[in-house]
């Protein structure tokens, strides 16, 4: 056990700063709805950048991408696009563009915009509002349980006791420490609004990059000691066929039964398959969270294409050095550090491990700080989405239209209190509601993506159809893990794509569409392409000077060369601390030339507001 008062005293200087940040921007926050919600659109974009940066450095996250690089290599770096990573892409290139020229505060309110106030639209909005609260109070019970494990590890709770009054069974320790932190992300979240939760996770990214740095470096010095990494054939190689072809067998034999158990082979179909579900689910937008939030604060759409951009930029270079550090060291000290568990060597654990057996003291304390202000920049941007819909979706469009700015303000601190509250509830049950709590989240994203998919793109669809294509693709979602005979759900997409979207498009065209004067209002307002052309032909009729949306082109050229930079700049920073020297050239050169062709065919032509 490494850790010292110093990193103790590391801990507590961050809890307190974040907690001063908190009062400090208390008033500002209370001035109006905007302020506490969305930092009353007035902070400039890289500090939204980096703040959804780092909100997206979870702990829960980054061992698992540890784990599968030090299992499949640099290959590991495409595993990602399963969340889709390269949704930041398509964001800033045009969605985010199109998002913030809606002018709403949230992704229910949103839906009023695109489909008006009738029956249909409120059953969207209802729709989304459920999935909105559901996924975000998820996220938060699993970050809750999540840090409390992590924490556990490096302060178990022996150490503790001689110094608190009071004793706490084992199976409890780690709500417990995830209880403590809980309250404070909620203290400085609660207080401060948006501005709190970005100035706290500017911080946290500036501690992260020192952290990230400063592992990178101690593993190559380690590398360069040790001359070579103890791995198979392949695994420096970031390309890949059909098959996977790493075999450990002679290295860390324990490694081939994970692979085995993961199924990902053939890699190729699987990554095939991967990067169609991540492109629908790009093309869709973003879910109503945390990152929705973040584009919708910014001060026009100009700045949220640019905030995007931001995100890219700081969150995987900084991310991925961290990542290649820890599993440099944990392959090299392999057979020092302890990852055992009863069903054998658990590789979630080499990230906790080695930061245990291997960082001094003093930067360790800096390292925990940074993972958990990141499960707490998770934690408060989420919990300031759940407020955002609750207030501003349900309270103001339900109950008190009218409402004052302190009315409005009373009922921020008192349903986010509640929310903190069912949080941490969920958290203590986790243990028990795991399989449900996961069911409930893999069903809603399951069936997300058609109904979000057309609302920006087909002018038929209505609000009756995005309601019936959600529901049945929550509804098919359900039911597909308990008849696929323990198929990885990345194979059952398809079918759930399929249902979800009969169910979006007979919905829309087995009802009237939605009024002409709404769909004029949001085409001149947000300005999509796709299929939109009655819709265009009427606009024109009010205003022939009107010019459509022509940039479709353009703008899927502009995702390949984003996406293809985003890759080069993950990459990098791991050749190099590979010491890889050609490799590291040639990437180099390849993110050079990207951002050379972005600079001309996006950068230049964003609207200048």
């Amino acid at each position: 056990m490494k850790i010292q008062l110093i990193d103790f005293l590391v801990i507590i200087a961050y809890l307190i700063l974040v907690t001063a940040i908190g009062i400090i921007l208390k008033k500002q926050a209370e001035r109006s709805k905007n302020d506490y919600l969305l930092g009353g659109k007035s902070m400039p974009y890289w500090m939204l950048g980096i703040s959804n940066a780092s909100g997206m450095f979870d702990i829960s996250g980054t061992i698992w991408m540890v784990a599968i690089m030090f299992v499949y290599g640099l290959k590991s770096i495409w595993l990602p696009w399963l969340w889709p990573v390269f949704n930041q892409i398509f964001m800033m290139v045009y969605l985010s563009i199109w998002l913030r020229r809606s002018d709403v505060s949230t992704g229910a309110e949103w839906m009023l915009t695109r489909f008006g106030s009738k029956i249909d639209a409120q059953l969207s909005h209802k729709i989304i509002i459920a999935f909105a609260l559901l996924s975000c109070l998820s996220f938060m019970a699993y970050g809750f349980i999540g840090l409390g494990k992590f924490i556990e590890i490096f302060v178990p709770w022996p150490l503790v006791q001689p110094y608190v009054p009071f004793t706490i069974a084992p199976e409890y320790v780690a709500h417990s420490y995830g209880t403590i932190f809980t309250l404070f992300t909620v203290f400085y979240s609660l207080l401060g609004g948006m501005k709190s939760i970005v100035w706290a996770d500017l911080i946290h990214y500036i501690i992260m990059v020192f952290v990230s740095v400063s592992i990178a470096v101690i593993a190559m010095s380690a590398l360069q000691e040790a001359g070579t990494l103890p791995v198979p054939t392949g695994w420096t190689d970031l390309f890949f066929g059909k098959e996977l072809n790493l075999n450990w067998s002679g290295h860390i034999s324990e490694v081939n039964d994970k692979i085995k158990k993961d199924g990902l082979s053939p890699f190729g179909y699987f990554f095939a398959l991967m990067a169609a579900k991540g492109i629908l689910a790009s093309l869709a937008g973003p879910a109503p969270n945390y990152d929705m939030q973040k584009i919708l604060s910014t001060k026009s759409p100009r700045q949220a294409a640019l905030m995007s951009m931001i995100v890219n930029i700081v969150l995987l270079p900084t991310r991925y050095l961290l990542i290649i550090g820890i599993t440099i060291l944990g392959l090299l000290f392999y057979d020092t550090i302890n990852i055992s568990s009863p069903s054998g060597p658990d590789f979630e654990r080499i990230l906790p491990a080695v930061l245990n057996e291997k960082i001094p003291s003093g930067l360790l304390g800096l390292i925990l700080v940074g993972l958990m202000g990141a499960f707490m920049g998770t934690f408060a941007g989420t919990f300031n989405a759940a407020q955002a819909y609750l207030v501003n979706d349900i309270y103001l469009k339900s109950f008190n239209p009218t409402a004052s700015n302190a009315q409005i303000s009373r009922m921020n601190y008192l349903l986010g209190l509640a929310v903190a509250a069912i949080s941490i509830l969920l958290g203590f049950l986790a243990k028990d509601v795991n399989s449900i709590l996961q069911w409930i989240v893999s069903a809603l994203y399951g069936g997300y993506i058609a109904s979000n998919v057309l609302k920006w793109y087909w002018w038929r669809f209505n609000g009756s159809g995005f309601f019936w294509g959600m529901f049945a693709g929550i509804i098919s979602a359900m039911i597909a893990p308990y008849i696929s005979g323990g198929t990885l759900p990345l194979f059952y997409f398809p079918v759930i794509l399929l249902i979800s979207a009969l169910g979006a498009i007979c919905g829309s065209l087995l009802t009237p569409p939605t009024d002409e004067e709404v769909l004029k209002k949001f085409y001149r307002k947000v300005r999509p392409w796709g299929f939109w052309k009655p819709i265009e032909h009427a606009v024109k009729r009010d205003d022939p000077s009107f010019e459509p949306n022509r940039n479709f082109g353009w703008d899927m050229f502009n995702v390949v060369i984003g996406t293809a930079a985003q890759t080069a700049i993950t990459a990098l920073p791991v050749f190099l601390i590979l010491l890889m020297p050609m490799q590291s050239a040639i990437t180099g050169s390849i993110l050079a030339v990207c951002v050379l062709i972005l600079w001309k065919t996006w950068y230049q032509k964003l609207p200048r507001f």
